[in-house]
């Protein structure tokens, strides 16, 4: 009921507070091959698709609703692709937004007329027949007579089905189990139609029992004509089904024309009593429209945090599907009461007294700027972000590398959930015990598990050569990794997460691990050749491996190549400057990488490189690249990112970029400057305090900085750091055409190394 009253209060306010910012958001954009000038030249055909679904959902929901396309829940297959043509039912999905992860614990319900059957039921769409909104997704099946909607909340969805002729309806429900496991009852005492389908592993125990299932209970507002179960072709009378292949629920009604059946589902990772208790306190009632207009309300308090003002629209329609994209994940795990799934357990619940507990962290992708945008809209969000990682690490006895599925995975490289609690802790977010969450974190960087949790996926890979040699050499080939090798580029992110935990070791005033860990920081310095001027791969004897080219992917680089990983050191630019030779030597790699197009926007590693100019003596290349990027390397079309979303970190990166400031070291709570696009930023602070980003321009072609003010006092620093920001205030930005040779060119005006 609170959940209804908090609608109710956001749906008044909204239409208050002026137009509305929603109709900017395109769900559709990601859901194509990406068309960007870097990913058609660098990126391979699966890095090549931004994996997005057309979700309807709130933000950071439990459960994702979407048309489906692609039935199964294979790794790297999002449920809807834009190219197919044929729709299979609206998925409860828990796709990973932007990834090439997979889906699991998901269900599906189709609608089709006539004649029962359950194989070859598809229907052929065009896209002029869909209405795709965040808040809800209608399609005309003309196959069929029948348009179908849906709209969500944070935990269910209500679905509305139209016949557009006189005719039996059938409502096909299935489990979606690529193991066969699922089960669903259709339990008419009740008024239920419930199951579950099992979770699976992937990554580190590829295929084993994730400990949970994705549970879900279904009402109907129309007494049932027929029902019955099937597998495949094959049709029973019985009211369950269990442990099959292709199994499901048919449910059939007599519809008129004109008239509407109504579907309510709740979801649950907990149990179905979990699901009904969802459903129950989230959607008590059947009204279709006033869900509807509940979860656009939502919505639009959500987008309004940050309202831009621009005379281009592309511009506006991208930033606010953006916005949209990196308000998807981490994904709400626990139940209206605070019940959830223990983490890394077998059938095994808790519940949470306090906040709520998330799951689904692309730790890898969001460190780097989605968790940082959330840090200043959101603090209260990311304080149960960050309580929800200790507590895995406390019920799963390490901290995870890269958590889904509420699992250990391995996935990736680094450390980076020492970044997030680091960040949190420095900024004033977190309020969880600071000497918990520091142990948990020093046990990753420092100790080794038990030779079965290691191959679970507990601990650093390849963590006991990192310490003996202060790199990983190429002899390491990191077998119990899914990413294996990748070792130049794990030396380099350990160290950066190393510096994060050595920020927090320094405040909490563990000198001892301070020094040992600031001084780890600079371990990116044993990767990087100085005859080659780049990081390459190492043998034990300190030899560099012989073959070489710089412009070509290494299996001792992630995701790309010598080049793009160089320049990977958030924690010590002015470090790595030296290491080149001087910060013209720094601005000149960095001139290459742009000049020979080998700069890949499509993957997070290069995330911070057009940023770095900043530490050189011509920061108006940051202006110029950063504009470049934003103008080229994003569209509002379905083909409008430049590769893996990666549960919105590309799209995060768009906000900060346009906004005209960016987190290089999340750590720090410095952000870069370039030049934003729009003529004006208000980004609502928690609080009511309120930042105001304004754009002076002397031309419309403008795109250079020559000066910027600070609540009214000129500031010289290419960067602004957290604490000014959150305090709220007012930053302009004054822009020329020729590019200011003099301004923020001087090392003390720009942000400080290790």
């Amino acid at each position: 009921m609170f959940f209804l009253i908090f609608l109710s209060i956001t749906c008044t306010r909204a239409f208050a507070q002026g137009p509305s910012l929603v109709k900017y958001v395109n769900p559709l954009s990601g859901t194509a091959n990406s068309t960007t000038p870097s990913a058609l030249k660098l990126g391979s055909a699966q890095e090549n698709f931004a994996n997005t679904i057309p979700s309807v959902c709130t933000p950071f929901a439990m459960t994702q609703w979407t048309p489906q396309t692609q039935a199964s829940e294979s790794k790297c297959t999002p449920p809807y692709y834009y190219k197919d043509d044929f729709f299979s039912g609206f998925r409860g999905s828990h796709w990973i937004s932007g990834s090439c992860m997979q889906d699991y614990g998901s269900l599906t319900i189709m609608p089709i007329t006539g004649n029962l059957k359950t194989v070859n039921y598809t229907a052929k769409f065009s896209h002029k027949d869909e209405q795709s909104t965040p808040y809800v997704y209608r399609i005309k099946l003309s196959s069929y007579k029948i348009h179908a909607a849906i709209t969500a909340t944070p935990r269910c969805s209500i679905m509305e089905f139209t016949a557009d002729a006189a005719d039996s309806l059938y409502l096909l429900i299935t489990p979606n189990s690529d193991f066969g496991e699922g089960y669903i009852k259709i339990d008419t005492k009740k008024g239920e139609i419930y199951g579950y389908n099992p979770v699976h592993r992937i990554y580190q125990g590829w295929g084993k029992s994730a400990g949970f299932s994705g549970y879900f209970v279904i009402k109907i507002d129309k007494q049932l004509a027929s029902k019955g179960t099937f597998t495949g072709d094959k049709f029973f009378i019985k009211d369950s089904i269990s442990a099959q292949k292709n199994i499901g629920a048919f449910i059939g009604f007599k519809m008129e024309k004109g008239e509407k059946l109504h579907v309510k589902v709740g979801t649950s990772f907990s149990s179905l009593q979990g699901a009904r208790k969802n459903l129950d306190a989230e959607l008590p009632g059947w009204d279709f429209d006033n869900t509807v207009a509940q979860c656009r309300q939502i919505w639009e308090q959500a987008l309004k945090q940050i309202i831009v003002v621009t005379a281009n629209q592309t511009d506006k329609r991208v930033f606010y599907t953006s916005f949209y994209h990196a308000m998807q994940h981490p994904r709400l795990y626990n139940d209206v009461d605070g019940v959830y799934p223990r983490f890394a357990s077998i059938n095994r619940l808790e519940k949470i007294s306090n906040g709520n507990y998330y799951d689904d962290f692309s730790l890898w992708d969001i460190y780097r700027a989605q968790i940082p945008l959330l840090e200043i809209l959101r603090p209260q969000l990311v304080n149960d972000l960050v309580q929800s990682l200790i507590l895995k690490g406390e019920q799963g006895g390490w901290l995870p590398i890269f958590p889904c599925w509420n699992n250990y995975t391995c996935e990736m490289i680094g450390d980076h959930t020492t970044s997030i609690i680091t960040s949190a802790y420095l900024k004033g977010i977190s309020t969880a015990n600071a000497t918990e969450a520091y142990r948990l974190m020093r046990q990753n960087a420092f100790d080794l598990p038990e030779k079965q949790d290691y191959k679970d996926g507990k601990g650093r890979r390849a963590l006991t050569s990192y310490l003996k040699y202060g790199y990983i050499p190429l002899e390491d080939s990191v077998k119990d990794a899914f990413h294996k090798m990748e070792q130049v580029s794990r030396t380099m992110e350990y160290a950066y997460d190393d510096y994060a935990l050595s920020q927090l070791s320094k405040k909490l005033g563990f000198d001892i691990d301070y020094k040992t860990l600031i001084k780890r920081a600079e371990n990116y310095k044993n990767v990087f050749d100085p005859v080659a001027g780049f990081v390459k791969g190492r043998m034990q004897n300190g030899d560099w491996t012989k073959t070489f080219d710089p412009d070509v992917r290494q299996t001792y680089i992630t995701e790309g190549t010598p080049m793009q990983y160089t320049f990977y050191v958030p924690q010590d630019v002015p470090g790595l400057a030296r290491l080149m030779g001087g910060r013209k030597i720094l601005e000149a790699a960095l001139d290459s990488i742009f000049i020979k197009n080998e700069y890949w926007h499509g993957n997070e590693p290069g995330h911070q490189i057009p940023f770095m100019y900043n530490y050189t003596g011509s920061c108006w290349k940051t202006q110029k690249q950063v504009r470049t990027i934003l103008a080229t390397e994003y569209s509002d079309g379905p083909g409008g990112l430049g590769g893996n979303d990666d549960a919105g970190q590309m799209s995060a990166w768009y906000m900060f970029a346009a906004m005209g400031f960016y987190p290089l070291n999340p750590i720090s709570g410095e952000y870069l400057l370039c030049s934003p696009i729009f003529k004006q930023v208000s980004i609502n602070l928690p609080g009511g305090k309120t930042l105001l980003i304004r754009t002076h321009k002397k031309s419309t072609s403008a795109i250079y900085i020559n000066a910027v003010k600070w609540n009214g006092r000129m500031y010289s620093k290419n960067y602004i750091n957290y604490k000014s920001l959150i305090k709220g205030g007012t930053l302009d930005i004054y822009l020329q055409d020729a590019p200011c040779k003099s301004w923020a060119s001087k090392p003390e005006d720009q942000p400080n190394g290790l």
